[in-house]
Formats: structure tokens, sequence, C-alpha cells
């Protein structure tokens, strides 16, 4: 496992292959396909190749990407928090998804504050923006208790979207 950084609770790590199985879970779980999208992720097999094809390329093209969530105590993956460059954004985008059994116990609020702490003092990046959906009540407190701003309103696609911006 290749940590990036630890929180009290947390190892931020990179997302590798063996990981397949907790994506599988993860972007099946229903807060992500109500929330986030359906990614049409229906074995395992689709979740190497998610995995293989959307998650791991970042590392190389930017230097960053999303990081699964790892319990310390028993080294479980519960959830994914980190970086993306969209093509329809102007800046970094942070993003985050737990699994439902680890909700509300503080987990992405940990990794969320200490990825915005890594990636203004270790990237550099001065500017980093957050979308969600509306009906994303949990996500939006969450975006604004790390210090974000919901600035303006955005079409992708055929859907709006609430910009936050730091």
């Amino acid at each position: 496992m290749k940590i990036i950084f630890e929180t009290e609770r947390l190892w931020l790590a990179k997302v590798s292959l063996d990981d397949s199985e907790f994506f599988y879970s993860l972007l099946n779980t229903p807060k992500w396909l109500k929330f986030i999208g359906n990614r049409h992720i229906y074995s395992v097999d689709a979740a190497e190749k998610y995995i293989q094809h959307l998650i791991l390329p970042s590392y190389t093209k930017h230097g960053f990407g999303f990081y699964k969530m790892v319990l310390k105590e028993d080294k479980k993956a519960i959830g994914i928090c980190g970086l993306v460059k969209r093509p329809n954004l102007e800046n970094v985008d942070i993003g985050f998804a737990i699994l439902p059994k680890y909700e509300r116990k503080g987990y992405t609020y940990e990794a969320a504050k200490a990825m915005m702490v890594y990636a203004k003092s270790k990237l550099q990046l001065e500017k980093i923006v957050a979308i969600t959906v509306l009906e994303n009540e949990g996500s939006r407190k969450l975006l604004e208790k790390i210090g974000l701003q919901q600035s303006t309103k955005i079409l992708v696609g055929e859907e709006e979207l609430l910009l936050y911006s730091s």
C-alpha cells in the first residue's frame, strides 16, 4: 500500500487494481448512485477496468488523484477522497465518497480536511473547487466545513450542479 499521507485514524493511499472489490461495493452504494451517478460497474472486473482507465492515469498525468481511505485500526478501505482535474472545470476538484457503514463518524471530514492541507501545502494548489447536486445536503455541509463556499451553479450535460470554491 502506497500511503500518501495519514490522519489520526486514516491512511490515504493510492488505489491499485487490488481494490476492485472495494470499488465495486463503493460505486454501487445508494448514495453514490443517487448523488454521483451510475457508472455501470456491475462486476468486480468492471471495477478493475474503472480503476485502470479512470483512477490510475490521474496519478501519472496530474501527480494526484483519488485515494482510498484506509482505517489504521484494521486496514480496511472505507471510502475515497482525492483531487481530480475535470475537463469542464478550470480548477482542481476535491471529491469524496464513503461506504454506508462508515458514514457519520467523521472519517470523510477528517480525510477531506487533510486533503485540503495536502493540496495547498504539498501540491501548491491555490484554489480548490467542488461540485455537488443541490439535494446532497451532507456533501454541501462537509464542503463548507472544510472551507469551501458555494460560488455559483453550473450546467454539466443536462445536470445543474452547485460549484464550491476555496
